[in-house]
């Protein structure tokens, strides 16, 4: 079973910006839609970012504008630029399949934004 390796997180200002990768093995990545998900201290886990296998995205409300996901399949690496990072951003990012989380859920990458 296939547990993917997130990287890139930090500390930052807000205004600031970031760039996570999330790397998985498997021939299959190329096929899967993929997502970018958060969980911030004492809430639930959302997805903020997705990119299915043919290029579509779609983004959280709350970072459209801001975050962008892309992906190499070449590297089985999924991205996301984060720009204009905000105090409510900060959480544990992870990367996984959807709309099944197929991988195993990875350890994230911690995000902190300081106001």
């Amino acid at each position: 079973q296939v547990q993917p390796v997130e990287s890139g997180g930090g500390l930052v200002q807000a205004g600031g910006s970031l760039r996570l990768s999330c790397a998985a093995s498997g021939s299959a990545f190329r096929l899967y839609t993929m997502g970018w998900y958060r969980r911030a201290p004492g809430k639930e886990r959302e997805l903020v970012a997705s990119l299915t296998s043919g290029g579509g995205t779609n983004y959280a409300d709350s970072v459209k504008e801001r975050f962008t996901i892309s992906r190499d399949n070449a590297k089985n690496t999924v991205y996301l630029q984060m720009n204009s990072l905000k105090p409510e951003d900060t959480a544990v990012y992870y990367c996984n399949t959807l709309p099944l989380a197929f991988y195993y859920w990875g350890q994230g990458t911690q995000v902190t934004v300081s106001s």
